[in-house]
């Protein structure tokens, strides 16, 4: 017997298209490589998470009409499906099996995770049977993502009867997930002494990536298949009875790299799938925006990337001489504005009802606010995506200004910590040299005072990235953290701007998640809170 993974990258909520591809997928798998059964991911009619959409009655009607037509439209091959299976007033997270016109089996997810980005108990009621059929002589359970993850759910298979398993997936990608996935999951298999085909979604859904990276897993525990991760892919496994023969194992990147892949996936398919012409960004010299152009070349290609230099007063002639050199490096073209004139002349507008005060942030943010009032014209007049720049550690304590360098659509480093954006920075130098050493080196800056550095306003990014850390994904106390050698001064520092700083976040633009605790989807707190950490 011949399975195919169908590692698919869908788009959330057209039905219509979907069905059509799965169509497209299953008469390739069939003619093209000889298999006689097919595994689709989670939910692939509708696309995972679809969020509240699974809260309208027409949305899930068309999904479940569409199953009816894939029912009667492959011939030659078995198609296992997942969708929202709508009984009575009831809706579950379920995979069916069809072949031939006719429905082999329908099973419903059993374990509905709700924690992280997970909601699940939000949509769907719970299933609480396992669901085993029968295909070509051999006894085939069904599963579903976190059914896979809960210890009794595979072993309940195989007590029902089950010699091989499938697992439909919409597993989301974290820094050091795919390894943790497959330990998890090899692990329970060669408990339970049963091989299980593992079916995953590729793609960039809204801050989500999902990796791919479908496996095989024989009965001893050993992956002997394992597909791309970041790419579409459609591949084909023999089976010998219930046992999977050895076949090709794509390998693990590592976990710098798995990184960047992720970042530039999310990139492509926000700018494709949302009809954006292409995607520009302020270009300052920095490591941020040096880091985010290079994603959205490796992303979208050169011709479809500008860049715009805005330099002010206190723009050092090395952040404009590295700029270019990168933009050109890139093969990106390149503007270059001056605030100035606009910057004098909000300045000008306001100097009655500042006059008698000193200068402080007030000043600085206008510089930022007319670098994002440009860049979002050349965004709407173009049709092109505007990037923010600002990495996870300086969402993280509020250092950004709100309607300036926040202005924008997407914000591709939002999950990104400082040290990690260097580390990033280097790994895109490795590939090939595109990023000036001068900007990796120096010290950073937003440029928005006379000799200003980020270390004027905030702890070193090599003493604030672990606090931040153990604070924001981790849940560790002030005192926890003290304890673990950090100075109470920089604790109090770090967690007092975190804590005053959400309704911030709470306005930039979605961004990638990379890490296992994003601000946004994985960590929600109240912006009017009497809460302090400190």
């Amino acid at each position: 017997m011949k399975i195919a993974l169908a590692q698919t990258n869908f788009l959330l909520g057209n039905i219509a298209a979907n069905v059509k591809n799965i169509i497209k997928a299953s008469e390739y798998a069939r003619d093209e490589l000889g298999a006689e059964l097919i595994v689709f991911p989670e939910l692939t009619l509708t696309g995972y998470p679809a969020e509240d959409l699974l809260l309208r009655p027409d949305f899930i009607a068309a999904a479940n009409n569409a199953v009816y037509q894939l029912a009667d439209a492959v011939d030659g091959i078995a198609l296992v499906v997942g969708f929202p299976e709508l009984d009575g007033d009831k809706l579950y997270n379920s995979a069916v099996v069809l072949h031939g016109g006719v429905t082999l089996a329908c099973y419903r997810k059993r374990a509905l995770p709700n924690y992280g980005v997970f909601d699940e108990q939000r949509y769907f009621a719970a299933g609480d049977q396992p669901c085993v059929f029968e295909f070509n002589g051999t006894f085939i359970g069904l599963t579903i993502c976190e059914d896979v993850w809960r210890p009794g759910i595979i072993a309940d298979n195989k007590k029902a009867g089950a010699e091989l398993l499938l697992t439909l997936n919409a597993s989301p990608f974290n820094s050091g997930k795919i390894h943790q996935r497959e330990a998890i999951i090899c692990s329970q298999v060669k408990a339970a002494e049963i091989p299980l085909v593992y079916v995953n979604q590729v793609g960039g859904q809204d801050e989500l990536i999902f990796d791919g990276a479908s496996f095989v897993v024989n009965q001893q525990g050993e992956v002997v298949f394992r597909a791309a991760e970041f790419k579409e892919q459609i591949s084909v496994v023999e089976f010998d009875g219930n046992q999977p023969l050895s076949s090709t194992c794509a390998p693990l990147y590592q976990e710098i790299s798995s990184d960047y892949q992720a970042l530039v996936l999310g990139i492509k398919d926000y700018v494709r799938k949302n009809g954006f012409q292409g995607a520009l960004l302020g270009l300052s010299g920095g490591i941020d925006s040096a880091l985010v152009l290079a994603l959205a070349v490796d992303a979208l290609g050169a011709d479809k990337v500008e860049a715009v230099l805005m330099p002010s007063q206190y723009t050092q002639d090395m952040s404009i001489e590295d700029a270019i050199m990168e933009a050109d490096a890139l093969g990106v073209k390149h503007h270059t504005i001056p605030i100035e004139p606009a910057v004098t002349a909000f300045n000008g507008m306001l100097a009655e009802l500042f006059a008698g005060t000193a200068k402080d942030t007030t000043e600085e943010n206008i510089q930022a606010r007319c670098r994002g009032v440009i860049l979002m014209a050349i965004s709407n007049k173009q049709g092109k995506l505007l990037l923010t720049t600002g990495n996870k550690s300086e969402m993280s304590v509020g250092y950004a200004t709100l309607y300036g360098d926040m202005a924008g659509g997407f914000a591709p480093i939002k999950d990104v910590p400082k040290l990690l954006v260097y580390q990033l920075a280097k790994y895109r130098n490795s590939v090939s040299p595109v990023i000036p050493e001068r900007v990796i080196t120096r010290p950073p800056s937003a440029e928005l005072a006379p000799d200003q550095i980020d270390e004027d306003s905030l702890p070193p990014y090599d003493l604030l990235d672990p606090i931040l850390e153990r604070y924001v994904e981790l849940d560790q106390s002030a005192e926890q953290i003290i304890a673990a050698g950090f100075s109470p001064e920089h604790v109090a520092r770090a967690i007092s701007l975190v804590d005053r700083n959400e309704y911030k976040r709470r306005q930039s633009p979605p961004g990638i998640r990379i890490t296992p605790r994003a601000f946004g989807r994985d960590r929600r707190y109240p912006i009017t809170s009497g809460y302090r950490g400190i």
